[in-house]
């Protein structure tokens, strides 16, 4: 028995402006996504091992904003973070700000097997990587004409992300976008991986929730969770490990602590965003506040499901 879990972005899906065509491009790339990690499973591969599949198969992906399909800074370049955790050791590792990782989980990866850190930032966390012979990338490799098209809008408009008082209404197709993957193994163990391009037009080496361990990835023995969403208020809430802590603590199950906070919690103050969640029975939870939530996931019952809406 084995489920698994993953999540292209929430709050970045304006239902009027997806296109059948580019919904199908969407729904395509989200179950290749499923079917990389469920294969592995199936065979008795790790959780770790299938989220980390799982992540590099959408940051291959140029329609989510990780890996190839990264937003661009104000400065016009990219800068990519990513984490991952194994929930039976809690080891964990993670990457704040490289520029050139073709994959950045695989560069969390990295840290949490080849050094005794959790978190490295760049330029530390690009040369980790290209002394361990990771595939590297120039900058062409990330460029994405849509990207690009959304930072010129954004620097037009002058959407300050740390200013909010001061900018106008948020577009929330430009802002933010995650990739993430959870899974329960054969064996019963937990993992959790999240890779982001973080935020269109972002300045001042902005990070956001996602390489921050219990705040946008966690995994332990009881749950493992990634996060997607408008990152501030995910690291002030700390929603990863809350949500473990309400289980541990009140006794809620795994879909009522990811309601409490993903609607009880967040969504009050301004959080817009989702988590995908699984247990370690293999229950699956992918709630979200946001108008859409790209998702996929095979629960322990075999049974598949890819959504937007």
């Amino acid at each position: 028995m084995f489920s698994l879990a993953l999540h292209g972005g929430a709050g970045t899906i304006a239902r009027a402006t997806l296109t059948p065509a580019l919904e199908a491009d969407y729904r395509a790339a989200l179950a290749a996504a499923l079917a990389t990690g469920t294969a592995l499973l199936a065979q008795g591969a790790p959780a770790l091992d299938a989220v980390e599949a799982t992540v590099r198969s959408l940051e291959d992906c140029p329609l989510f904003n990780a890996g190839r399909g990264a937003v661009f800074t104000h400065d016009g370049h990219h800068e990519m973070d990513a984490a991952l955790m194994d929930g039976a050791s809690r080891r964990a590792g993670a990457v704040a700000g490289v520029r050139q990782v073709q994959n950045p989980i695989r560069a969390a990866r990295l840290v949490m097997e080849q050094t005794e850190h959790v978190l490295l930032a760049y330029p530390g966390a690009d040369e980790l990587a290209r002394a361990h012979g990771l595939p590297m990338q120039p900058a062409a490799y990330f460029f994405t004409q849509q990207r690009f098209d959304q930072l010129q809008e954004a620097i037009a408009a002058g959407r300050m992300q740390l200013d909010h008082a001061a900018s106008p209404a948020p577009d929330p197709n430009w802002k933010k976008g995650t990739v993430g993957a959870v899974a329960r193994d054969q064996r019963g163990h937990l993992a959790a991986a999240t890779s982001t391009g973080g935020m269109t037009n972002k300045r001042y080496s902005r990070i956001g929730d996602t390489p921050i361990i219990g705040a946008g990835t966690w995994a332990d023995a009881r749950c493992a969770i990634s996060c997607t969403g408008h990152g501030e208020y995910f690291i002030r809430a700390v929603v990863g490990y809350d949500v473990a802590c309400l289980m541990e603590y009140k006794g809620l199950s795994l879909a009522e602590a990811c309601r409490v906070v993903v609607h009880d919690k967040l969504a009050p103050v301004g959080g817009e965003g989702g988590l995908i969640a699984v247990d370690a029975a293999g229950n699956l939870a992918l709630p979200f506040n946001s108008e859409g939530m790209y998702r996929a996931s095979r629960n322990a019952a075999g049974e598949e499901q890819v959504d937007i809406y």
